[in-house]
């Protein structure tokens, strides 16, 4: 576990810190790669997170969400105390029966669900899995396959 002190700046609308070059390089030893996300756990003010590293425009950066940090965007200058170290758990989240089953049920979704880009998938079965009701669920699954099947858009995204 690596611990740092860095400014809170912003790209955008997303507050991020840089994370030190020799950290980096010791995570992406942990890692295996230097390319992609680098799944990472640590705490920020003492408070616990799990977080991507993420390269962006060459740099590589710590994006710190309202989760993570009350108030991130109203804190851009603040300096914070971090931890981090490289975090090798499984992050897969298994895809919610009834959106299984619709794509089944509908294969010009599932074959456009196929051909997305993973990350795209990733989004698209998290956001499912994360819903409480079985309203929500049911709800949800019908706007994802229309989605897919360009009626619609679907969780913020325009038709693929």
């Amino acid at each position: 576990m690596h611990q740092f002190e860095a400014r809170l700046e912003i790209i955008g609308i997303n507050p991020y810190v840089q994370v030190p070059a020799s950290i980096l390089q010791d995570l992406f030893t942990l890692a295996g790669k230097r390319k992609g996300p680098i799944p990472i756990k640590g705490t920020i003010n003492g408070k616990s997170y799990r977080q991507t590293l993420v390269r962006y425009q060459g740099d590589w950066c710590l994006y710190v969400n309202t989760t993570m940090l009350k108030k991130s965007p109203q804190r851009i200058g603040e300096i914070v105390r971090l931890t981090i170290s490289y975090d090798p758990s499984d992050r897969s989240v298994n895809m919610h029966p009834k959106l299984k089953n619709a794509l089944l049920k509908t294969p010009a979704a599932n074959q456009v669900f196929n051909n997305l880009i993973p990350s795209r998938q990733k989004e698209i079965v998290r956001y499912i899995a994360q819903l409480k009701s079985e309203e929500s669920v049911d709800r949800n699954v019908k706007r994802a396959i229309d989605f897919l099947l360009g009626k619609d858009r679907f969780a913020g995204r325009d038709k693929p």
